[in-house]
């Protein structure tokens, strides 16, 4: 089927159940979407604008269904700017969200924890970011230097109560985006400390901003993952980032099931 009938088609299986939220899942959280169950699905090479990531643990589709038995949209896997892609092709997803009608998107991601209060499996609510993407952040940032945060203080306090609820603590803190593929050195981790950064990745800032410039209400919940470097004696790798992942994905899957449900 060519790509637009196939879109089209997906198009009208959302819109017979008109989900109001569309939650991304960052690196290993594919099973924070217990809650959710599937009714159609469309992989990213057949949604316009987008093509299919080339990261571990990211499945690169979009679905429809039911998250905890309200209509929701799901991608499971995102693009990043260390794949190469255009900042345009990155930000594809979220104006998709908005084409099929949804109004919030929550977005996860996993960290590297700067904070002393963040350790590898707990989380951490985003309320501002850094963007340190090169010369087009930059620029980007003299342009909407009095642009506010793209993160709904709302959503933040529904968070926090869910969290004071279940007697557990949940910082909502700053988070920086890097290009990436590499992690960070300590050098820069103790940079990005001394500006006010909280835990760091290679996602989320770019959608966050495309979000609200589109009038949707945004949320985004860091996994910590990993102390950042030079904060531990662990090496960094991949594959940690995928195995820490799991010890956070029952609380992730109760705060997004929250949110769904807000």
């Amino acid at each position: 089927m060519p790509v637009l009938a196939e879109f089209a088609e997906f198009a009208r299986a959302v819109r017979a159940r008109s989900p109001r939220t569309a939650v991304v899942l960052g690196s290993g959280l594919g099973t924070a979407a217990a809650a959710f169950t599937a009714h159609a699905s469309i992989g990213f090479g057949h949604i316009p604008g987008l093509v299919p990531p080339s990261v571990q643990g990211h499945g690169g589709s979009l679905a429809v269904g039911e998250w905890a038995d309200n209509p929701a949209l799901l991608f499971s896997g995102r693009l990043h700017v260390y794949e190469g892609h255009p900042w345009d092709t990155i930000t594809a997803a979220v104006r998709t969200v908005a084409e099929l009608g949804a109004t919030r998107i929550v977005l996860t991601n996993a960290a590297g924890g700067i904070h002393p209060a963040l350790h590898p499996g707990g989380l951490m609510a985003i309320r501002g970011h850094i963007k340190w993407l090169g010369p087009k952040s930059w620029r980007a940032l003299a342009n909407n230097a009095n642009a506010p945060s793209p993160y709904s203080p709302h959503l933040i306090e529904v968070l926090h109560a869910h969290e004071v609820a279940a007697k557990r603590e949940l910082l909502a803190g700053v988070y920086a985006t890097l290009t990436g593929p590499s992690y960070e050195t300590p050098a820069e981790i103790r940079a990005l400390a001394a500006i006010g950064a909280d835990a760091v990745g290679m996602s989320t800032a770019l959608e966050a901003e495309e979000a609200a410039r589109l009038g949707l209400e945004v949320a985004a919940i860091s996994c910590i993952t990993n102390k950042a470097a030079g904060l531990s004696d662990t090496a960094l790798d991949h594959t940690e980032v995928l195995t820490n992942a799991q010890l956070a994905v029952t609380r992730m899957g109760e705060l997004l099931t929250c949110l769904v449900r807000e």
